[in-house]
């Protein structure tokens, strides 16, 4: 044999022992275990690093995250028993997988998070929003001097637009605009509003004109500084004495824009009827405001993630009492699942469904799941999802995984679900390791 074809069968060797090795499974499951891994403080997950009984684990941080199991008993029961990974204290440690104790293979970052318990809500609520600023929603003409215009408008003021603050003075209500308005008419002076715009800022003067048919100044606007609505609470979470619901953001109903808060309540409603969604015609929650002397909480954001605030105490009529687990984005799976609804008055009832879909979001999004209704007597009664229902808290595996944010409109029995991680990062509570 020359030395040339030694080599070329030493190589062929090289090569047919390196596709066994990558089709031998111990290998496939090294290959397979995550360069991050997430953890609950004070539980625990199994790490199937196959080649047990020639691989060892350490962790730079055991305080953090601890290695269980009897490593260096190669017995078969065992070499096919995974590793347990126990979590201790919030934070983030390194674990390096080494074969024979020497040669590095796999290292995995772990992040112990805070354990998060949510008491799920289901409740039908009503939303009162009052907007940062005054909502500017169409134009109206004045009749002045025999013609017939919109000051406003003609100053390049456009629907959509917020105004924050009249001559530097910051308005807050739709009167009181009325009347800064009236009174510089009168004056015959011009008024400087500052504007929001999505998210330019801008200044805009503006003259009001005198309107022979209301006997006032006018500068040609329809405003607004306020929207109400009702939805379905997500979670109370205790420990921090914050709310999320409605898993969407609230936008004004004539421009489609989303309400800046400046203050906001969260009372009791109740469902009072039902239209049923069908194909190309999404259904609806239709109900009435009850107790609004008593508040449940008070709104201090509203975001693509839903309204979010402070709540003091667990609010009535829930059907879960009790604190349940959440889960992290990478827990929900595929399967059977439940969410929590009013379809009558104020009672919460669980319906089945499945989760048809997951995406694997590394980041906040509001479509994280798509959902399909399996439950004959939630089907019957609304078709499906319906509009009031946003924000109904999703089960799994005995955990809050998500709420219910849109409805698909040509398949009412299907719709999207957010992640509860992402909207407890909107309530200010964290759930990543400091």
């Amino acid at each position: 044999m020359t030395k040339h074809t030694a080599k070329k069968l030493m190589g062929l060797t090289v090569a047919v022992l390196f596709v066994a090795l990558c089709w031998f499974t111990p290998i496939h499951q090294l290959a397979s275990i995550p360069q991050e891994l997430r953890i609950l403080q004070g539980a625990s997950t199994a790490l199937d690093i196959g080649l047990k009984s020639f691989a060892t684990v350490t962790t730079s941080e055991p305080a953090v995250v601890s290695v269980a199991g009897p490593q260096q008993d190669v017995s078969a029961a065992h070499q096919k028993t995974p590793l347990t990974l126990d979590s201790g204290k919030t934070g983030t440690a390194n674990l390096q997988v080494k074969l024979f104790g020497v040669i590095p293979v796999k290292s995995v970052h772990v992040n112990v998070v805070p354990d998060l318990k949510v008491i799920p809500g289901g409740q039908s609520i009503g939303v009162k929003l009052k907007s940062s600023g005054i909502m500017v929603v169409g134009y109206n003409l004045v009749k002045a001097g025999g013609e017939s215009i919109s000051p406003a408008e003609q100053a390049q003021v456009k629907v959509g637009d917020i105004i924050t603050a009249i001559d530097g003075k910051k308005v807050k209500s739709v009167e009181q605009a009325a009347e800064w308005i009236n009174k510089a008419g009168k004056s015959n002076q011009s008024l400087e509003f500052s504007i929001k715009r999505q998210k330019e800022t801008l200044k805009v003067k503006v003259k009001p004109l005198y309107d022979k048919d209301s006997d006032i100044y006018r500068i040609g606007l329809y405003i607004r500084d306020s929207a109400a609505g009702v939805g379905t609470l997500t979670f109370y979470q205790p420990d921090h004495n914050v709310f999320g619901a409605l898993g969407h953001i609230i936008t004004d109903v004539d421009t489609g824009q989303p309400i800046g808060v400046g203050d906001g309540q969260v009372v009791h409603s109740s469902v009072t009827s039902i239209e049923k969604g069908e194909n190309g015609t999404p259904g609806e929650k239709r109900g009435i405001f009850v107790d609004e002397d008593k508040v449940l909480g008070s709104i201090t954001r509203n975001s693509d993630f839903g309204v979010f605030g402070k709540m003091s105490e667990q609010p009535e009529y829930g059907k879960i009492k009790k604190a349940l687990p959440i889960a992290l984005a990478e827990q929900v799976h595929e399967g059977k699942a439940s969410i929590l609804t009013v379809v009558d008055n104020q009672k919460v009832e669980e319906f089945d469904i499945q989760i048809v879909n997951v995406m694997r979001q590394k980041y906040p999004a509001t479509k994280s799941m798509v959902i399909k209704v399996t439950d004959p007597r939630l089907l019957e009664k609304t078709g499906g999802i319906i509009q009031g229902m946003s924000g109904s808290p999703i089960l799994q595996d005995g955990k809050v995984v998500g709420a219910v944010t849109h409805v698909f409109v040509n398949d009412p029995t299907q719709g999207y679900g957010v992640f509860i991680e992402w909207m407890l990062n909107e309530a200010g509570v964290k759930t990543k390791a400091s």
